[in-house]
């Protein structure tokens, strides 16, 4: 006969249930406090952190466990205006559920992690225990949702492409080569090519998934792997339509964020943006100007973007701003030519970069959509259209006009919780000199 299983009480709902009642906790040793005629245990899991009681007499063989333990706790719901939520567990009996934790690198119990960056990350797989670090991943996490919901409920369709791929997505430099059974193959820059030719079957779609840059960047916004959010739509009149369902993204990613990570929020103390109900925009040629950059510069610096970022906060009450029209030099073979109003200078593009608290964390636009726009971008560019076949394929039987973009996880995440370098809110980093843990 199967015994039956204790129905087990979450350290948040332990408020809630009836004074005097039993209840099973499980989770880790968050804390342990011996004094003289009674013990402390705090007992942490995924909802937070509950107060147990321990008297001597139930104190279970070899002690109280070490902080890091698992463990299981049935005891009585008690009162309590020192424990946190007004009760604790009292009376407990103790079960490992585990062997005795060895020592963690870090000590997870204080408020705040102490230790560097180096150590917190040689030891992710314990330092990711720390509620304060776990927060950053729970809002990661909480933005995906709402990016789903979203794009789900304008009719997007969630597709998967391959991260094993013949040729590089956006230039031969800075991709990562693998042996593909004996061929040369690479991991993937960008789903770009994939995602644009499935607008021709589906209309709308979006991918989450990792992509793979082999940039010699040691720099505290750049990964050498980050998992890239992509949406992709068809039918669009130019940018600005890719700009305006961007802004919805948002929107939603926020409200995913206060939906099911409002704890992550308060433990994290922050302050959420608001987006506009309209993204200020400002065109490139007049963004070098206002920074004071040459008007032949063919991109903004980080420090480009970080004074654009303080003008729009303090002058328009924004914290995001959308630079429009970068030259067409600097984009990409398959981005659309400016269509807009005539700046001195270009060719621009129909294209855009979006600012969020002065840093760049999303590059869209639209693409170009006709066969023989395709050959002519490749031909001035000094590729041959014929090694684009499969890619070219597509627009030869008709596409539509369609734009798309695509987020940085980690990089929006690190914006929201004001982290000061991404790998601080990257699970396992890859970079530069990091391939482990």
């Amino acid at each position: 006969m199967r015994r039956p299983v204790p129905a087990r009480t979450l350290a948040a709902d332990l408020a809630g249930a009836e004074p005097g009642a039993d209840v099973t906790l499980m989770g880790h040793v968050h804390r342990r406090r011996e004094l003289a005629t009674v013990a402390f245990l705090l007992l942490r899991d995924r909802s937070g952190v509950a107060q147990v009681v321990v008297r001597p007499d139930e104190l279970p063989d070899g002690g109280l466990p070490p902080e890091e333990t698992v463990v299981e706790v049935t005891g009585r719901v008690t009162p309590s205006v020192q424990a946190g939520g007004g009760v604790e567990v009292t009376s407990p009996r103790i079960r490992l559920l585990s062997e005795r934790a060895a020592t963690p690198p870090i000590e997870l119990w204080r408020p705040v992690l102490s230790a560097g960056l180096p150590t917190v990350l040689d030891h992710a797989a314990v330092t990711w225990r720390h509620p304060r670090r776990r927060a950053a991943w729970e809002i990661a996490a909480a933005s995906l949702r709402g990016f789903r919901r979203v794009l789900d409920d304008a009719g997007f369709t969630e597709v998967q492409t391959p991260k094993l791929v013949g040729t590089a997505t956006e230039s031969g430099a800075n991709v990562f080569p693998v042996d593909y059974f004996g061929r040369t193959g690479y991991l993937a820059q960008s789903p770009q090519f994939y995602k644009q030719q499935l607008v021709g079957v589906f209309e709308r779609v979006y991918e989450v998934a990792p992509v793979f840059r082999a940039e010699p960047h040691d720099t505290v916004r750049h990964l050498a792997e980050y998992v890239s959010l992509d949406v992709e739509l068809g039918f669009v009149r130019d940018h600005r339509d890719v700009l305006e369902l961007l802004r919805v993204v948002l929107v939603g990613m926020l409200d995913g964020v206060r939906t099911h990570a409002a704890g992550a929020v308060d433990r994290l103390g922050l302050q959420l943006p608001v987006v506009p109900a309209e993204i200020p925009v400002i065109h490139f040629a007049e963004a070098l100007r206002r920074v004071g950059a040459p008007p032949d510069q063919p991109d903004l610096a980080p420090e480009h973007e970080r004074a654009l970022g303080t003008w729009a906060r303090e002058e328009l009450g924004s914290d995001l701003l959308a630079v429009e029209g970068y030259p067409l030099r600097k984009r990409p073979f398959y981005t659309h030519p400016w269509t807009g109003a005539r700046f001195e200078g270009g060719p621009w593009s129909n294209s855009f970069d979006l600012l969020f608290r002065g840093v760049e964390l999303v590059t869209g636009g639209q693409r170009l959509h006709r066969h023989p726009d395709y050959v002519s971008a490749l031909r001035a560019r000094g590729e041959a259209p014929a090694a684009f076949a499969a890619y070219l394929e597509a627009f030869a039987h008709g596409m539509p006009p369609h734009g798309g973009f695509a987020i940085g996880l980690e990089r929006w995440v690190s914006r929201l919780v004001g982290a000061s370098n991404v790998r601080e809110v990257t699970l396992f980093p890859r970079d530069l000199h990091r391939l482990e843990p």
